[in-house]
């Protein structure tokens, strides 16, 4: 399986932080937003994994992550012209995917569950997983029948569920046909709530509900939340061996810094 994170978009909800840097180059407590989704997918032993951001920030990715090597992984990344909505972003994903399966994660999203086991356990078709909250009408929306996803609405003003569809998606690569076939939603977007309807219409649907802390970070006040988790994950222990990679890269770009007092290059002097 590969993984996919997409961290393109224009970031509107949280100008005016967005307008020096792509907001998943945000910080969250201890280290940028990008690595929560990251954490997640290495942590369920995904080791290819491309991100999809703008044009504008892309070379903040790169200069952050680098090869991946430093996490025993490859990165890819692509550049999404135009913010057209996550249908679209995944739509360039095609040929990295080629015939496997995917692991598809926005990437300002912070999950505490494990989800290795799910993510091995499947075998073609979709699932998404789902979240009880309070804010439902933010977020695409589940109804479930007898444990049968039956519909998706994308951010209803009235939700008939709490049942929130996260930023956490497993597609196999039927996918792609679907995206070419899609039509702009009103706003102009190929809206993943799209993709995931003609799933269920095709009985192709399935889900998991998690049960640890879950959030987005796609508004100043789910960005406080987002540290709040992340605040609290720290502070209960929870490591992954993605954890001591970031500390092991962290370090060894800082001794390349040159100390204070010592002259630079004539060439990259200010």
């Amino acid at each position: 399986m590969k993984g996919i994170i997409l961290a393109g978009g224009h970031g509107n909800r949280l100008k005016p932080l967005t307008e020096v840097t792509n907001k998943h180059l945000l910080p969250v407590y201890n280290k940028p937003m990008i690595f929560y989704p990251l954490n997640t997918l290495i942590g369920a032993g995904i080791r290819d994994i491309l991100i999809v951001t703008g044009s504008e920030y892309a070379g903040g990715f790169l200069k952050l992550l680098g090869s991946g090597r430093d996490y025993g992984c490859r990165f890819t990344f692509e550049v999404q012209e135009e913010a057209l909505g996550i249908a679209h972003a995944l739509s360039l994903a095609e040929d990295f995917v080629d015939k496997d399966y995917m692991a598809v994660m926005l990437g300002d999203n912070i999950l505490e569950d494990q989800v290795a086991s799910t993510m091995a356990a499947f075998h073609g078709g979709a699932h998404i997983f789902l979240k009880e909250i309070q804010d439902a009408q933010r977020f695409g929306v589940a109804e479930i029948e007898d444990g049968v996803v039956t519909r998706i609405l994308e951010k209803p003003k009235n939700p008939p569920t709490n049942l929130a569809v996260t930023g956490l998606y497993l597609y196999d690569n039927e996918i792609f046909d679907i995206v070419r076939n899609l039509t702009p939603s009103a706003r102009g977007e190929f809206e993943i709530t799209d993709v995931n309807n003609v799933y269920i219409e095709r009985g192709r649907m399935s889900y998991t509900t998690l049960n640890g802390a879950w959030t987005d970070a796609g508004t100043f006040e789910s960005l406080h939340r987002a540290n709040q988790v992340a605040r609290s994950l720290v502070r209960a222990g929870l490591r992954t061996p993605f954890e001591d990679s970031i500390k092991r890269r962290s370090q060894r770009n800082l001794k390349r810094t040159p100390a204070a007092g010592q002259s630079l290059p004539q060439r990259i002097r200010s």
